[in-house]
């Protein structure tokens, strides 16, 4: 089972000299979702406000939304509706706005913030949401070579590698391949490759970076 989903990326606009950031993130709990905001408040420190919203869970169990000291319902509630009406989940969007000195209005903040958040997500990239599990493979160095051949040829992605007296590999294959790729790992191995399962996982493979967006064991 694929589905879409966004991975990260940062809009802007410019309204009556007001300048409004949209950044965009993948978050797999709320409390990835909360660092995101955290970082992006201390990377704009100065700056007058920042919104936020975010959504969590394929049935959007978790939703949550800031002004951030905007009037009441002008940014945080109108940035959530642009992202329930884009049927995205897993995601936290936060617009970082810098003043201009000219008053918006209550509509014209909204505008703002939708216009930002619309922005940001524009200026995300669409990642295929691919079901999966999470294998460590650990190997001495001359099984490594056949191993990657393996992974290669079958499009596994490769989160983190570690060469130390062993080599070991953590990577996510697709559910089409939990009972093939261990099969041809001990084969190409004589046996001597060590397989740990890890948690199931929804995730996407952006630009050589694997996004894992939701967990479960």
């Amino acid at each position: 089972m694929h589905e879409n989903t966004i991975s990260g990326g940062v809009g802007e606009i410019i309204e009556k000299k007001s300048r409004f950031i949209a950044s965009v993130a993948p978050v797999a709990t709320e409390q990835e979702a909360l660092d995101f905001i955290a970082a992006k408040k201390k990377e704009y420190w100065d700056a007058r406000h920042n919104c936020y919203a975010y959504i969590i869970g394929s049935k959007q169990e978790i939703m949550r939304c800031s002004d951030d000291g905007e009037p009441a319902q002008t940014a945080g509630r109108p940035m959530l509706d642009v992202l329930l009406s884009a049927s995205v989940y897993n995601i936290v969007v936060i617009v970082t706005r810098y003043f201009g000195g000219v008053l918006l209005g209550t509509g014209g903040l909204v505008r703002a913030y939708q216009g930002a958040t619309k922005a940001g997500l524009d200026a995300s990239v669409l990642v295929e949401q691919r079901l999966g599990r999470e294998l460590t493979i650990t190997s001495d160095y001359n099984a490594y070579g056949k191993i990657d051949y393996l992974l290669r040829e079958h499009a596994v992605p490769v989160s983190a590698s570690e060469f130390g007296a062993d080599v070991r590999l953590d990577v996510v294959i697709d559910a089409d391949l939990y009972d093939s790729l261990p099969t041809e790992i001990a084969n190409v191995t004589s046996g001597n490759a060590l397989l740990s399962w890890g948690d199931y996982v929804r995730y996407g493979y952006d630009a050589e970076k694997i996004i894992i967006f939701e967990k479960k064991t």
